[in-house]
């Protein structure tokens, strides 16, 4: 009887609510009252909305998570707008403040939902995620053997979150494999600093990788090339593969970095005048005494895009890789009732020529806009379509193109040929060559006086690789010898750079790792195009 009674009720109550809220719609300051034809479309739409909740709440079959509901609503009218124009519940947004600001525990990947599908964007870098192998476009397809098909944000978080040390298994769809496969994951912390590596690869080239672009992005890139100052650096790599962006702010900022004049970094338009903003570099704050080569691929965007587009234009060094994301849009976040908030398109952003590197979408089809990004001959078709694009000058005359992202001054593909047996080694949750290397990194002199000894002149041998399949032997780790063999370089590789990770710390990992990343490889070659802007600018 009582339930009766709540079910005629609710229709009343419902029609309270949006007879209030309508009333505040239309009562709305003049700031916010321009576009008076949206008002008639606003009273049409609630009263609809309101019939479809009472109708929903009294004759749907089975209870109903109302909240939830009006999430999916919300949703779905960002999606109408463009591929990053989003609505975001206030359990993400605690997230999303906690990967700029904080930290947190779980597996480290940026995704999305498409289509009813957890899809991963990127691993974070050096995240349990990045150690099992995921790749961009992963469909993760189920969670702990539950279907993942059609789970929302809030549940992905609360399924893949864990505390350290825990585990999780998930199934991947990955394209150009026929059968989905397992993977574990044991949880960790989630790095949350900008930048991934400062290192030394030779003599006089120094390296930079960063991650994103945080709230702390400029003093930590501005403290990675004082270190590298240290070793009379003369040239530079600054990596920005796999970046997906940040804090417009913080990209003008680091391009500074780069630029010893007075020059646009990059403009912003927009309808209204709060959108409309000019970053100018400052000299004072610029470096040109080092060459410089910026590494890019599909995966870098937004912010990144900002850095490799004001480094083109203005002649400042050498864009090498892939084609970049494409996203020339600007996002403002705006807070909304209980925690919430939009993530709302409000302007458009230029490179210093005037270029728009925005890749064409159609409205509601993110499915789309993403799949064309990792098509597998995305580089080839761009190409193609190059001359159809918008051209513009560099501050020396030389023809770039809008419409499609940063196209690099070189391309070079990442090549990536290992056997599925070595994969599969390489993204075990139990980390084998990790915890062969610290081990043998503890229990072994290695007779080096530091790592600049131990990475000219320390070598793994066959004695050090025949130790390591007697481990996985001992622990029961399954391989195929013949597939190892084929990639023993890259295993040689990964043992040396786990134990001076052991021994020296990330940056001198990753050092090591960089002698078999054959884009850094390629890149290292063009460094005298890269000198010639530097004549040039000085």
């Amino acid at each position: 009887m009582f339930k009766t009674k709540t079910l005629r009720l609710w229709p009343l109550v419902t029609s309270a609510i949006f007879g209030f809220l309508l009333a505040f719609l239309l009562l709305m300051p003049e700031a916010y009252s321009k576009n008076k034809s949206i008002y008639k479309i606003l009273k049409n739409k609630i009263v609809v909305m309101q019939q479809i909740i009472s109708y929903v709440d009294h004759f749907y079959f089975d209870i109903v998570d109302m909240d939830k509901i009006m999430d999916g609503a919300f949703h779905g009218l960002m999606e109408e707008l463009d591929p990053h124009s989003t609505y975001i519940p206030a359990k993400e947004q605690e997230n999303i403040e906690e990967l700029f600001r904080g930290n947190f525990q779980g597996i480290g990947i940026e995704f999305d939902v498409l289509h009813g599908y957890i899809t991963v964007i990127s691993p974070v870098p050096d995240s349990p995620s990045d150690h099992v192998g995921l790749q961009s476009g992963d469909r993760i397809i189920a969670i702990n053997g539950d279907d993942a098909y059609k789970i929302t944000k809030d549940e992905v978080i609360k399924k893949l979150r864990g505390k350290k040390g825990t585990s999780v298994e998930i199934t991947i769809r990955r394209i150009g494999l026929d059968e989905p496969f397992d993977v574990t994951i044991i949880r960790d912390d989630i790095p949350i600093y900008s930048v991934g590596a400062a290192t030394m690869i030779d003599d006089e080239t120094g390296y930079i990788l960063l991650r994103r672009f945080s709230a702390t992005t400029k003093k930590e890139v501005k403290k990675a090339i004082e270190k590298l100052d240290r070793h009379n650096f003369k040239k530079l790599i600054f990596d920005l593969r796999g970046n997906s962006g940040g804090y417009l702010e913080q990209a003008a900022s680091v391009s500074n970095l780069f630029i010893s004049t007075r020059d646009t970094l990059v403009y912003t338009k927009g309808k209204i005048s709060d959108a409309n903003q000019a970053f100018i570099s400052d000299p004072q704050k610029g470096r040109n005494d080092f060459s410089l080569i910026v590494l890019i691929n599909r995966g870098s965007a937004s912010a990144s895009e900002i850095v490799s587009g004001a480094v083109q234009d203005l002649d400042r060094g050498l864009i090498v890789g892939e084609t970049s994301f494409g996203k020339g849009l600007v996002q403002r976040q705006l807070p909304l009732e209980g925690g919430a908030a939009i993530r709302i398109t409000m302007a458009r952003y230029y490179t210093p020529s005037g270029r728009l590197i925005q890749r064409p979408y159609k409205e509601g089809d993110d499915l789309t806009y993403y799949k064309e990004l990792y098509a597998k001959d995305r580089e080839t078709m761009l190409d193609s379509l190059k001359q159809l694009r918008p051209k513009y000058k560099t501050r020396q005359g030389r023809i770039v193109y809008g419409g499609g992202g940063i196209t690099p001054d070189i391309y070079i593909a990442y090549k990536n040929m290992l056997t599925k047996e070595t994969q599969k080694l390489l993204r075990n949750p139990e980390r084998p060559i990790f915890n062969f290397s610290s081990t043998y990194a503890t229990q072994n002199e290695l007779d080096v006086k530091d790592f600049n000894n131990f990475k000219k002149d320390w070598q793994v041998n066959q004695s050090i690789y025949s130790q390591f399949l007697d481990y996985l032997d001992s622990d029961s780790i399954t391989y195929n010898p013949d597939s190892l063999q084929k990639d023993k370089s890259l295993i040689y590789n990964r043992i040396k750079s786990e134990i001076a990770g052991s021994i020296w710390g990330k940056d001198e990992s990753t050092s090591i790792r960089l002698a078999l990343d054959n884009q850094v490889s390629e890149a290292i070659k063009y460094f005298n195009e890269a000198d010639a802007f530097l004549r040039y600018r000085n």
